[in-house]
């Protein structure tokens, strides 16, 4: 195996240029003839790069795998374990050095994250070990779209959702959210995001994209799209929207299956593509794909992630995009129905991605593409047109500067500071939408409502399992000066729903001044719909608030008032409960239509719908 070490002076040499390649894309004002010998260079320098990488070190370059651990050299036995049965080596540091590899990612569920200093360490030890192995610096990537995909809890700033930003509606708000999201990731050493969501929601029963989706309008998700990609841009993290060519009309989940986009080519061009098309124009870095048919843009109705005529046709051709291409991660069955996972990441790269995310065996994957240029399926040439782009993004977020470290100081001085999150908090102002207010029954009454039963879905934090909705939003109604009593009902097991744990709640309504029920995706036949209708039956006042999706709504009848936050965390129950209070105001607005239960073709609520307590 031939394996060539990296000349530090060629790196910094290469990024000579960066500061000028990035104004130009970011949009800083740069004469064109200036911007356009900045890309030249640029382009020469990485191919100088490029040409003195070994094959195996190209095909590392692709891939953008999970490993286990807080530590990159020395992560918990249990970790160990984990590593060598799924992936076969020890730990990260020896994944790095045996497949060179281009990037990684974090996930909270692989057991990477504990601490923003804790990732500083972890981030740091990774490109030591790269350093040391003689290959280029490691792209580290995390999903931290907020809302239901949050990686890194407190202390970092908790912001609203995508959703929820489409119910606040400002742009300005979305820009800042993501700017505040961007340093902070930064800062503990995180170079690309794969958001935010560029998916147009138009299907209430999408069971993935849903509140991940800024709304059901294109032109609005389009504006909040691109808001978000300058803003974390501008702070320094590649940005990544997706799911490309759009996942938001689906009622099926593609990690489970291989769902059908049935929408026309016209359907397709006014729904789905304007949000795309706007990240490109905000100069988005990366794109991702999304594991599904689209038989409208490709009748053959490969995968899109595997489709040349979606990636390369439409997404290259069509929309001239020409930054980094990402797959969605490769472990999901809707791009592992038609083909075997030694095939997948060679039939991606000939569609024209450029890097092969969270294969499920890496060692499979990794020797499948090496092969595939060995046999002559994959030219080299080939391979050096995705790692020129995976280059560009690599300069562009200053990891070929020389200095790919980061520092504790700069957490301390960044991540969860007093000024992001006011900030934090003004923008959650204006996304919990009042939906049904009889009476002007809201804001409650310290004095006349005092006693509280908070009971319904209590789903736990998508950054820590072992807080849970329910008792939070006690403990924030308790700060406001109520008296909250709680019955839990276990939100993730369905046998909990039973009449036994309902009627635990209905008991526990009795003697109290109202009811708080979270709710979380209710169908006609969901339990839920029973726990409110037998709450709503002892006589005390029910107030509903969906945390999933705000379609809940529909299914209720008889409540006093019901609002949706779009999400079920930190950066939700607070407001809640000051809304709740009187103490904030209910300002957001449907960014989504809600159907009628009994005639979905018929909204019950439109977009821009919202009650406010002065009305």
């Amino acid at each position: 195996m031939q394996d060539r070490s990296l000349s530090r002076r060629t790196l910094i040499a290469s990024a000579a240029v960066g500061a000028a390649t990035v104004a130009a894309v970011t949009g800083t004002t740069v004469p064109a003839a200036a911007a356009e010998a900045a890309r030249h260079s640029q382009t020469k320098r990485l191919k100088q790069i490029i040409a003195g990488l070994s094959l195996e070190q190209k095909v590392g370059q692709l891939f953008v795998p999970y490993f286990y651990g807080t530590s990159a050299t020395a992560p918990s036995q249990r970790d160990i374990d984990q590593n060598l049965r799924e992936i076969g080596v020890s730990n990260v540091a020896e994944m790095i050095q045996k497949y060179h590899l281009g990037g990684v990612i974090y996930f909270g569920w692989a057991r990477n994250i504990t601490d923003p200093h804790q990732l500083v360490d972890l981030s740091n030890a990774i490109q030591k070990v790269a350093k040391d192995n003689g290959t280029l610096p490691v792209v580290i990537s995390i999903d931290q779209e907020h809302g239901p995909n949050t990686r890194v809890g407190p202390p970092a700033t908790q912001l609203p959702g995508p959703m929820a930003l489409g119910a606040n509606g400002s742009v300005s708000d979305a820009r800042t959210a993501a700017e505040i999201a961007g340093v902070e990731l930064a800062a503990m050493g995180i170079h690309q995001n794969f958001a935010p969501v560029a998916d147009v929601n138009v299907n209430p029963a999408n069971p993935i994209i849903n509140i991940r989706s800024f709304g059901s309008d294109a032109r609005h998700v389009s504006r909040l799209t691109a808001a978000q990609v300058r803003g974390y841009e501008r702070k320094g993290i590649a940005t990544s929207a997706k799911h490309f060519p759009g996942h938001g009309d689906t009622g099926m989940d593609s990690h489970t299956s291989l769902p059908i986009i049935t929408h026309t080519r016209e359907e397709w061009e006014r729904i789905d593509a304007p949000p795309f098309r706007a990240a490109i124009d905000a100069g988005v870095s990366s794109i991702m794909t999304a594991h599904l048919q689209v038989p409208a843009l490709d009748p053959s109705n490969d995968p899109a992630t595997l489709s040349h005529p979606i990636i390369t046709g439409v997404l290259r051709g069509e929309l001239g995009y020409d930054g980094v291409i990402v797959t969605d991660a490769l472990n999901m069955t809707g791009v592992r129905t038609k083909y075997g996972d030694d095939r997948v990441p060679v039939l991606a790269l000939k569609a024209g991605v450029d890097q092969l995310l969270f294969v499920p065996n890496l060692d499979l994957a990794w020797n499948a593409v090496l092969n595939a240029v060995r046999g002559g399926e994959l030219t080299e040439a080939r391979l050096d047109e995705s790692i020129l782009r995976i280059l560009r993004m690599k300069d562009k977020v200053g990891l070929l500067d020389g200095n790919p470290y980061v520092t504790h100081r700069g957490v301390d001085r960044t991540v969860g500071i007093s000024k992001h999150l006011a900030t934090a908090d003004r923008i959650a102002e204006r996304t919990v939408t009042l939906l049904v207010n009889q009476r002007d029954f809201l804001p409650l009454s310290r004095r006349k409502q005092r006693k509280v039963l908070v009971t319904g879905q209590s789903p736990a934090f998508p950054y820590n399992a072992d807080r849970r909705s329910v008792p939070v939003l006690a403990e924030q109604l308790t700060g406001q000066g109520f008296a909250p009593t709680t019955v839990t009902i276990d939100h993730a097991a369905r046998e909990t729903w039973d009449d036994a744990n309902i009627a635990r709640a209905v008991a526990g309504a009795q003697g109290q001044d109202v009811v708080v029920v979270l709710t979380q995706n209710v169908g006609a036949t969901n339990r839920q719909k029973v726990l409110v209708e037998r709450l709503v039956a002892t006589g005390v006042p029910v107030v509903t608030v969906a945390v999933g999706n705000p379609y809940d709504i529909a299914h209720f009848s008889g409540v006093k008032a019901s609002l949706a936050t779009y999400g079920s965390a930190d950066a939700e129950l607070p407001t809640l409960a000051r809304v709740l209070a009187g103490r904030g105001e209910p300002g957001g607005r449907l960014p989504a239509a809600i159907p009628r239960a009994d005639n979905p073709a018929q909204a019950l609520y439109p977009v821009g719908y919202g009650l406010s307590y002065d009305d």
